[in-house]
């Protein structure tokens, strides 16, 4: 029967846990800054296209009800 707190288990789930993030390929700086630039620029873009369907759709409504 096992216990609530299963300290062989937790022992076993941070070990293998660390095990994993050895395998990992990490992103260099250059690639995070680069990735970063996108998701900015993404950003801004449909801003501004939310923004001026946002105007587009007011300035119909106002001519609809008047």
């Amino acid at each position: 029967m096992k216990t609530v707190l299963d300290f062989a288990g937790i022992r076993d789930f941070f070990r293998e846990s660390r095990a994993e993030l050895k395998k990992v390929t990490w992103p260099t700086k250059k690639q995070v800054w680069y990735s970063t630039l996108v998701v900015v620029a993404l950003t801004v873009v449909f801003s501004v296209y939310l923004g001026l369907v946002d105007m587009l759709l007011t300035e119909v409504l106002r001519w609809f009800i008047g």
